[in-house]
């Protein structure tokens, strides 16, 4: 007896596939929607995953739970770079920007659904970030007795959100004036 066969030919593994396809289409909507926008059609991710629009849908109902996917795993990078003594908000701002450059996109769908629960919840993850490093950075000496959480979350939301805005080419001359911007708020 032949064994069912998914889209390409491929063996269809049911659920045990499950986790795999999550990781292909995570990485396919970061590569698709980095080429085309936020307009992209979900069957190019699907389509660039290996996998059906079934398995896209089962994993990720709409755009912005695969934006919140994206960005998880864009807060849990955050997270373990922040975990050495030695990191500073000048180290989160340059990981910031690396993720904003690779992931426009998703920015302007997060920023327009900031109420959702899903990216509530990523908005509180990286706060306990922020509030890491500002309390190291300010034991330091770095950053001004001024200088709030606030601020700082205030700051990295400007950055993400410009530069999701301007010509991709443009993003990284962008970057450096807003960073040098920043650095200069956040002296002592």
């Amino acid at each position: 007896m032949s064994q069912p066969q998914g889209r390409a030919g491929k063996a269809n593994r049911g659920p045990a596939a499950g986790p795999e396809n999550r990781r292909a289409l995570i990485d396919a909507a970061r590569a698709i929607f980095q080429e085309q926008g936020l307009g992209a059609p979900l069957s190019a991710v699907a389509r660039r995953a290996g996998v059906g629009q079934g398995s896209l849908y089962r994993h990720f109902p709409d755009r912005l739970a695969l934006a919140s996917a994206v960005f998880e795993e864009n807060v849990a990078d955050l997270e373990r770079f922040a975990q050495p003594p030695d990191v500073t908000l000048e180290g989160l701002f340059d990981q910031i920007v690396a993720q904003a450059l690779e992931s426009s996109a998703f920015i302007e769908l997060t920023t327009a659904n900031r109420h959702d629960p899903n990216v509530l919840h990523l908005g509180d993850r990286f706060r306990g970030v922020v509030v890491r490093l500002l309390e190291r950075e300010r034991a330091a000496g770095h950053v001004g007795e001024h200088v709030e959480v606030e601020d700082v979350l205030l700051a990295t939301g400007m950055l993400a959100t410009e530069l999701a805005r301007t010509d991709a080419g443009d993003r990284e001359a962008v970057a450096a004036r807003i960073r040098g911007l920043v650095r200069r708020a956040l002296a002592p």
